[in-house]
């Protein structure tokens, strides 16, 4: 459709599975580029990217060509692959298997991308189940811990 237009701004947020920390800082870099570059491929392009050893965050804006579970699951699935050819400690990564996604307004946007900046800061007070139930309480989610937290 030439003449449709749409910004829907999407904080994206999932785990390690089990959130075991698999994620080290030497690969981290690599990873955050990837997605990225994921994220373009899908005509999703990231404002925000980061990851910290048990988890990623990502705001971006949601392409008019694709669903939102679509885009996620191919960032994951594709993510996942990718850092396993980068050696054997990397072997057994796996994300969780759901995710966690909220949309952003865009006068929250800036907020948003400082906070995904600071995750690593964030982490040394604040769990990763804690920023969960805090974003699940903040945008009027119900958690189901026992089937989020795989």
């Amino acid at each position: 459709m030439p003449h449709s237009y749409a910004r829907v701004a999407i904080h994206l947020t999932f785990s390690t599975k089990n959130r075991k920390p698999l994620i080290t800082p030497e690969i981290r870099p690599q990873l955050i580029a990837y997605v990225v570059g994921i994220l373009r491929n899908l005509d999703s392009p990231s404002i925000k990217t980061n990851v910290v050893d048990t988890h990623a965050h990502s705001l971006f804006l949601l392409s008019k060509k694709r669903a939102l579970d679509f885009v996620v699951e191919e960032a994951k699935r594709s993510s996942s692959k990718w850092i396993k050819t980068k050696g054997p400690a990397f072997a057994n990564f796996y994300w969780q298997i759901g995710y966690a996604a909220f949309s952003v307004g865009q006068e929250d946007i800036e907020r948003v991308a400082d906070y995904i900046d600071r995750q690593e800061e964030h982490h040394r007070t604040v769990s990763f189940e804690d920023e969960i139930r805090a974003l699940f309480k903040q945008y009027g989610l119900k958690l189901d811990e026992e089937h989020f937290f795989d």
